[in-house]
């Protein structure tokens, strides 16, 4: 299979027609090669309109949706930046100059990817999604959608600090940007998108007599 014209018309008809214009991500999009991100047997599948299954579940976002959930971050070369559950995203944000650590929570996950974010420049750690590791991120981001909106993870922002992820309780799930100030969070929602569901963040049952 030839993996560069794969992506490139993954750019053309997935990405380019769905409004996201930012050029350096266009660049970035083209040169990470995403049939790395999957098992060998999987590969086929990276370019496709759909989201294939890393291992244990866990699954590639959609590249309209990762496209446009990166844009909607005007993403700065130089910023520190956390891809929470995205490994494929965190060396995209690599390829546009950012310095990015992935966090996995599955090891068989990271077992299939550490490669890639290897090649990438990509710091790839094992750790709970309900605890990002370190602090002070200009860029938090996922490839899979939080039931709940995700405070650990904003936690983590640095003011001025941007989070870009799905929220989804339902079957239908809004991506969101958060911004951080100084005196408080700012919301918006960006467009409708239903990634799989972290199950680790959903809050515990509560039991009312």
């Amino acid at each position: 299979m030839d993996f560069a014209a794969a992506r490139k018309i993954m750019v053309d008809s997935q990405v380019r027609v769905n409004d996201v214009t930012d050029r350096d991500l266009q660049a970035a999009l083209l040169a990470v090669p995403r049939e790395r991100f999957l098992p060998a047997e999987r590969a086929f599948a990276a370019y496709a309109e759909m989201e294939p299954e890393i291992a244990a579940g866990r699954r590639l976002m959609l590249p309209r949706d990762l496209s446009k959930l990166l844009m909607a971050l005007d993403l700065r070369a130089g910023e520190t930046a956390l891809a929470i559950a995205g490994p494929y995203a965190a060396a995209v944000l690599a390829r546009m100059g950012l310095k990015v650590t992935a966090q996995e929570a599955d090891a068989e996950v990271l077992e299939v990817v550490a490669p890639a974010l290897a090649e990438a420049g990509v710091d790839g750690v094992l750790s709970p999604f309900t605890a990002p590791v370190g602090e002070g991120y200009d860029v938090i981001v996922s490839e899979a959608a939080a039931p709940v909106r995700p405070d650990a993870w904003l936690a983590a922002l640095k003011v001025g600090g941007r989070l870009a992820v799905v929220e989804r309780s339902g079957p239908a799930g809004k991506a969101v940007l958060y911004v951080k100030g100084a005196s408080g969070l700012s919301r918006r929602e960006l467009f409708d998108s239903a990634p799989p569901v972290l199950a680790a963040l959903a809050p515990e049952p509560a039991f009312a007599l």
